[in-house]
């Protein structure tokens, strides 16, 4: 064989192999993360990482399903938070509803639209959530680069506000009932499990 036929397979099993690490994960009918996130009042000391400072408002605790991931490298919030998880729980965690919804992110935002509302608009609003998400260490580092959708995930942590000393700040949502600008929730994680 020559090395133009052997490049060819070695692309090919490549393209494959990415491919079946990357497609989303399917459960079938049925609510697989049925619990609200619990979120409680977190008194603590500012954390420094990278020229910024965190200031904890909430400890967080979720399990939802993975509707989305999005990667960031340009801007300063990539430099604090390299992914975008938009997750959901509830029957925003139903494959059935889920198949009737059209998810997307991009921009820091995560986006859905549907022809018809299998469920009222209202319970999709307060079932799902966007999360910039801030790895706390190398394991949840290791953890998130292997996050897909469709995924259940287990995510401990703090909600939080960061600033650098030019005057730029970025914070937390600590609501699950908002919507749009402002809404999403900014999280250092210290617990990431693919379940």
């Amino acid at each position: 064989m020559n090395w133009k036929v052997l490049l060819f397979i070695g692309v090919v099993g490549f393209g494959a192999f990415h491919h079946f690490q990357q497609r989303a994960v399917i459960h079938g009918p049925g609510v697989i993360a049925p619990n609200i996130p619990s979120q409680k009042s977190a008194r603590q000391a500012d954390i420094q990482m990278n020229g910024f400072s965190l200031t904890p408002l909430e400890h967080y605790e979720i399990e939802a399903r993975v509707l989305s991931r999005e990667d960031y490298t340009f801007g300063i919030e990539a430099q604090l938070s390299p992914t975008d998880l938009a997750v959901g729980w509830g029957p925003m965690s139903d494959e059935t509803i889920l198949k009737k919804i059209n998810i997307s992110q991009s921009n820091r935002f995560y986006y859905w639209r549907v022809d018809a509302f299998p469920i009222p608009q209202r319970q999709i609003e307060i079932h799902s959530a966007n999360m910039h998400i801030i790895p706390a260490n190398d394991s949840v580092k290791r953890q998130l680069s292997n996050v897909r959708q469709g995924q259940l995930v287990k995510i401990k942590g703090l909600l939080i506000e960061a600033r650098r000393p030019d005057g730029w700040r970025w914070r937390s949502s600590l609501s699950r009932e908002d919507t749009g600008n402002g809404a999403c929730e900014l999280m250092y994680v210290t617990e990431l499990y693919i379940k």
